[in-house]
């Protein structure tokens, strides 16, 4: 009996070592997974606050669009609208003066018609430029041919347009977006890079519509993330996150750009 006692004593001196080596290696992967765990949803946290942060630059980025869009057409009725309007309305009290030659009236009444004219005009003008008549009537491909006329009318640019996409008139409203990039973009082109061509193609890549945009402009160094900051390039950035979509563009100084984007 006493023989045995010391092979007892170490079977559970061993029991007890095993059992508090488990029990150590149970503690030790319950801290490592509770830890691990803990910096998984730190960092599902920081995520999420990270795609909130983004949600909220570009929600700015449109309001802060909406917002200069609003001063411009103010300014624009101010400056053509309210002026011509003002003078129209000053040669209409001089119509009551007494004693007015023929030839005066004639006069007057000439600069009220053509003042009156110029106005109209340009309220249609500052209308079209809000939502195209076109493109509400025929939708996005009828858009941007017009639009392409329209930049060159002003004979300092050519523009090269293809679509092989037939939009659906339902999805007017996302098309919207997608006219506003490329007025965006062809602005850009004119203004800035001082383009003389730009190309324009609509195209489905395996089941993603897509939009390759190209010009002949003095570039820019896209490497530099400064050029890419301006308002207008938020605003693209807002509607191209809009209609979960991408981008990609792609210049160099006198090279011009090219811009690829889906939708």
């Amino acid at each position: 009996m006493n023989g045995n006692s010391v092979p007892d004593k170490e079977i559970v001196a061993i029991i007890l070592y095993i059992s508090c080596f488990f029990m150590i290696l149970a503690v030790f992967l319950i801290t490592f997974f509770y830890f691990s765990r803990k910096k998984i949803i730190q960092k599902e946290i920081e995520n999420k606050n990270l795609e909130i942060q983004y949600q909220k630059d570009q929600l700015h980025a449109i309001i802060v669009a909406q917002e200069e869009e609003r001063k411009r057409i103010a300014q624009d009725l101010h400056d053509d609208i309210s002026s011509k309007l003002n003078i129209v309305s000053l040669n209409s009290h001089l119509l009551t003066a007494p004693n007015l030659t023929e030839a005066e009236t004639l006069e007057i009444t000439g600069n009220i018609i053509a003042l009156t004219t110029k106005a109209l005009d340009n309220s249609r003008k500052i209308a079209h430029n809000l939502l195209p008549p076109v493109f509400e009537k025929f939708g996005l491909n009828a858009g941007v041919e017009e639009l392409c006329e329209e930049f060159e009318s002003s004979k300092a640019i050519k523009t090269y347009y293809k679509s092989e996409i037939d939009f659906d008139e339902k999805e007017i409203d996302r098309h919207l977006h997608v006219f506003r990039i490329l007025q965006e973009l062809m602005n850009n082109s004119l203004r800035h890079g001082k383009a003389t061509e730009i190309w324009i193609a609509f195209k489905n890549i395996n089941g993603i519509d897509t939009c390759n945009y190209e010009d002949n402009g003095v570039g820019f160094d896209c490497k530099n993330i400064e050029n890419q900051k301006g308002l207008g390039m938020k605003n693209i950035d807002s509607r191209i996150s809009f209609l979960d979509g991408t981008i990609k563009i792609n210049s160099e100084v006198g090279k011009g750009i090219a811009v690829i984007f889906t939708f």
